[in-house]
């Protein structure tokens, strides 16, 4: 039987401020990449993600991103890989904490927005980000871009890697997100969400907006919790996929 794992990105409301509708969201992924506090969360947001994740049978992961909250994470910053590497642990182990105060494990990482974009190409970004994951726990899954330098980086550091796509952004010829400066970027309509996730499974590989294929192992899709089309495009995906005979597991399930 073919697997496949969904991931959605939770957490990501703040304060008295809501975003995404993680109650719905939960019930179509199996993993959730929760918000550490930089790009949105706090720890009553962290925890209430947790405790949703746990009580549905979905695992945890901490969704680390650049100190950045008025921005969400989405604009660029330079910083020295070291201090990449801490920012990264400091906010994996916030998670740590909360969910280990919510009797729930941390399976996870995976890098939000900006510092997700630059680590694709910039390999000393990317070891950072391994190194970091890696003095953590060296257990922990590493979920990056396929065809990125964390790829790379995650398997030359020894850890378990899911090679991930996603489901609602496009592909430029060179394999990396379509900016979403052009429009068209980011995919709203269900079913050209589904098109796209079955049009990857089938040649093997990313499917560009220029028809490119680049051929590469896909362990995970995503859709975005913020974007209000994101519970719609990754239920019509599971139910795609599941139409096929494909099994939604966890990340731990993947066997990585």
């Amino acid at each position: 039987m073919t697997i496949i794992n969904l991931n959605g990105d939770m957490g990501e409301s703040f304060g008295r401020y809501t975003l995404g509708d993680d109650a719905a969201l939960i019930q179509v992924v199996k993993s959730a990449s929760i918000a550490c506090g930089f790009h949105a969360g706090d720890p009553d947001v962290m925890a209430t993600a947790v405790r949703l994740a746990a009580a549905s049978g979905v695992s945890i992961g901490a969704h680390p991103s650049f100190p950045d909250l008025q921005g969400f994470g989405r604009r660029a910053m330079r910083m020295r890989p070291d201090e990449v590497e801490n920012m990264v642990a400091y906010q994996i182990g916030a998670l740590q904490g909360v969910a280990s105060a919510c009797g729930a494990e941390v399976t996870h990482v995976k890098p939000h927005g900006a510092l997700n974009n630059i680590a694709h190409d910039d390999a000393d970004y990317a070891r950072a980000l391994a190194r970091a994951i890696r003095a953590v726990d060296p257990n922990l899954i590493f979920v990056a871009n396929a065809c990125s330098q964390m790829v790379r980086a995650g398997e030359a550091e020894g850890l378990h890697v899911a090679y991930e796509a996603y489901a609602d952004r496009t592909y430029d010829d060179a394999g990396r997100l379509t900016s979403r400066l052009v429009e068209g970027a980011l995919i709203t309509d269900p079913q050209a969400a589904v098109r796209q996730v079955l049009s990857f499974l089938d040649a093997g590989g990313l499917v560009t907006r220029g028809g490119r294929t680049i051929r590469t192992r896909i362990d995970t899709f995503c859709a975005h919790g913020d974007e209000p089309s994101g519970v719609a495009v990754m239920t019509a995906v599971r139910r795609a996929l599941e139409a096929r005979g494909t099994s939604i597991v966890t990340l731990p399930e993947m066997k990585l």
